[in-house]
Formats: C-alpha cells, sequence, structure tokens
C-alpha cells in the first residue's frame, strides 16, 4: 500500500511499475504510428494526401424511421429538440424533418411510397435506425471522380440536389465501412 498522508487530494504517487508501463505503452504507440507511415499516437495521420477536394464537418446524421409525425413529436416535445417543419422530396422518395443540435443535425427520413429505398430500410430495420451520415466537401464534382479514381463506388455518377438544395452524392456503404455516407457541397 502506498503512503498518501502527505499528499494533496490532486496528487497521487503512482507505483514504479505504473509509470514505466505508461511510459512503455507511449514508446511503443509512438513506434506503431511511425511504422504507420506517419500517423501519429492517436492513429491519424500526420499528413494529409493533397486531394481535389476537402472533407469538412459532419453535417447531418440521418436516422429513418416509421412514422414521421410520431419520430417528430418524440424528439420536440419528449426531448426538446429543435425541429423544422417536414419538407416532401419526390425525387429522393422521402419526407424529411431536420432537428437543429447547434453542433449538426439529425434528419428524419420517411419513405414516399413502397419503391423509396427508405421503404426497402424499414422492411428490414421495422422500428428504423440509423440510415446514414452526411459530410461536408468543398467540391462534390471532385469528390465524386477522385472518389472513382480510387476504386470508391459512388451510387451516382452526377450530383443530385439533396434536402438543403446543395448538390450530394452517396458513397457506397461497403466501401466505408459498413456506413451508408453522403458528401454535400457546401461553399465556405
Amino acid at each position: 500500500p502506498l503512503d498518501r498522508s502527505n499528499t494533496s487530494p490532486h496528487f497521487v504517487m503512482l507505483p514504479v511499475r505504473q509509470v514505466v508501463g505508461a511510459a512503455a505503452r507511449a514508446a511503443a504507440a509512438r513506434s506503431v504510428a511511425k511504422a504507420r507511415g506517419g500517423a501519429n499516437a492517436r492513429g491519424f495521420a500526420t499528413e494529409r494526401p493533397t486531394l481535389p477536394f476537402r472533407l469538412g464537418r459532419l453535417n447531418h446524421v440521418a436516422v429513418a424511421v416509421p412514422n414521421l409525425e410520431r419520430a417528430t413529436v418524440f424528439y420536440r416535445d419528449t426531448l426538446g429538440g429543435n425541429v423544422s417543419a417536414p419538407q416532401v422530396l419526390p425525387e429522393h422518395g422521402v419526407t424529411v424533418v431536420f432537428v437543429n443540435l447547434g453542433n449538426t443535425k439529425l434528419e428524419l427520413l420517411e419513405p414516399l411510397g413502397e419503391a423509396s429505398p427508405i421503404a426497402g430500410f424499414l422492411k428490414k430495420n421495422s422500428l428504423g435506425g440509423m440510415h446514414h451520415v452526411c459530410y461536408e466537401v468543398d467540391n462534390v464534382t471532385e469528390a465524386i471522380r477522385s472518389l472513382k479514381e480510387n476504386g470508391i463506388r459512388v451510387l451516382n455518377d452526377e450530383p443530385k440536389i439533396g434536402a438543403h438544395g446543395l448538390p450530394v452524392v452517396f458513397v457506397h456503404p461497403k466501401d466505408c465501412g459498413g456506413v451508408l455516407t453522403e458528401l454535400e457541397e457546401v461553399k465556405a
């Protein structure tokens, strides 16, 4: 046992083996990072490749819901969210409601008929669930070109106009770690 009688409540003496162990783990992490070609100790690249587009912030997380009215009431009345009016988007086969979260948004999606891709999603996931994430890019056309050049599948060869009135493209989930990914062009 450690004698902590002469220490402040904010300072705790650690046994030598814990300090040495932590130092060894940090050194090992740096060694692994170096072997990874420049990633830092947390695994992030220290240098970014030069691409013809820039990946920006998370724009929204989309949630498929079987009943948009019920979901809207939940987010607005139960959680106190700032909820938009419903927007019907026939070209995408959905009705959407956005929940503004300050630093990002939730996009609640309800299918507009059986031909909607969201209807297919809800057949497999009857309670609904996370459908996709959307990241901002500064040039969606260049993003499409660059992704295709790198063997990444995009679901449309040309940008479509999304719920915010901006060009978007969807990237195949099998090329994005299992997550359907939307890229939305936003000018700085």
